[in-house]
C-alpha cells in the first residue's frame, strides 16, 4: 500500500492506495503522527484505490480517529472503494468516522460541523449483509418444496442445481443465521418454514468480508427457524466443514470480536 498526503494549513488528506493489511497500519500510523507534529489534526483518508481492507487496519483507522480526537481534531472517510464501503457499513465504523462521497465534502465538514457520527444503521456488527448460497441436501424434499417448473436457478450455472439466495445475520465458529423472502420461488413465509424446518440439512456457501478468499463451504443443519412477515430467518449450526473453513471462520469472528471492542471504547470515549 502506498500513501500520499495532500497537505494543506488546517487539514491533510490521505490518499491511500493498494491493498490496506495488518503489514501497512505503520505506514498510517506514521504520516497521521507526521500531519500532527506539524500542527495538523484534521485528516481526512481519500479510500477510493483501496482494494482490500482486513480488521487490523480497521483498528489502525480507529487508533487514528482517537489520537487526533485527543489532539481536539477529527478523522474523517471520503470515497472509499465498494469493498471498503461494504466492510465499514458491515462492521460498525461509520459510527465513529463519518463517511463522505467527496473529499470536498469532508473537508467542508471541518469548518464548524458538529453533527454526530451516523449510527450505521441497525445492528452494526451484529448484522452483516453477505449473500449466503443454500440449497437442500435431501433433493427429493427440494422438489417437493421447489418443482422443475419453478426451479429456475438464480445462480448462474451453479452445479447444485436450484440455489437460495439469502442474506447472512450472523457468523461465529458454531454457525451461521441468515434471511430468506424466498425470491422466486412465490413461497409463502409458511412454506419456507416448512422448507427449512429444524433438523433440515443444508449446502451453504459464504463469503468472509474480512478476509480474501472466495466462498466457503459447509453443511449446516437448521436449528432456528423464525417466520417473519417478508420470509423467514434461520439459524444453523455447523454440521460438516473442513478445517480450512473452520479455522477461516474461527478468525473471522475473532476479528469481529476485536473490533467489536475498539468501537465500543471509541464511542464510550
Amino acid at each position: 500500500m502506498r500513501i500520499n498526503v495532500e497537505p494543506s494549513e488546517k487539514h491533510a488528506i490521505l490518499h491511500l492506495s493498494g491493498e490496506f493489511d495488518t503489514y501497512y497500519c505503520h505506514l498510517l500510523e506514521e504520516e497521521i503522527s507526521g500531519v500532527q507534529k506539524a500542527g495538523v489534526n484534521n485528516v481526512v483518508l481519500n479510500l477510493r484505490m483501496v482494494k482490500f481492507i482486513n480488521s487490523t487496519a480497521l483498528g489502525a483507522i480507529i487508533k487514528a480517529s482517537k489520537s487526533l480526537a485527543g489532539q481536539g481534531g477529527k478523522l474523517l472517510i471520503a470515497r472509499p472503494s465498494a469493498f471498503c464501503r461494504d466492510i465499514i457499513e458491515k462492521v460498525g465504523l461509520d459510527r465513529v468516522v463519518r463517511v463522505f462521497d467527496t473529499d470536498e465534502e469532508a473537508v467542508e465538514s471541518f469548518r464548524g460541523s458538529d453533527e454526530p457520527a451516523p449510527t450505521g444503521g441497525e445492528g452494526g456488527f451484529e448484522e452483516d449483509k453477505s449473500s449466503v448460497l443454500f440449497t437442500l441436501v435431501d433433493k427429493e424434499r427440494l422438489s417437493h418444496f421447489i418443482p422443475a417448473q419453478k426451479a429456475d436457478n438464480p445462480v448462474h450455472d451453479h452445479a447444485w442445481g436450484w440455489t437460495g439466495v439469502g442474506q447472512m445475520a450472523a457468523l461465529d465458529d458454531s454457525g451461521l443465521r441468515f434471511t430468506w423472502n424466498g425470491g422466486k420461488t412465490d413461497l409463502s413465509p409458511f412454506d419456507m418454514g416448512q422448507m427449512l424446518s429444524v433438523g433440515t440439512r443444508l449446502r451453504v456457501k459464504f463469503r468472509l468480508p474480512l478476509l480474501q478468499r472466495g466462498y466457503c463451504e459447509a453443511e449446516v443443519e437448521v436449528a432456528l427457524l423464525e417466520e417473519r412477515a417478508d420470509g423467514v430467518k434461520v439459524g444453523t449450526t455447523f454440521a460438516r466443514v473442513d478445517e480450512e473453513t473452520r479455522s477461516a471462520v474461527g478468525q473471522y469472528a475473532k476479528d469481529m470480536a476485536v473490533l467489536k471492542k475498539e468501537l465500543r471504547r471509541a464511542t464510550d470515549d
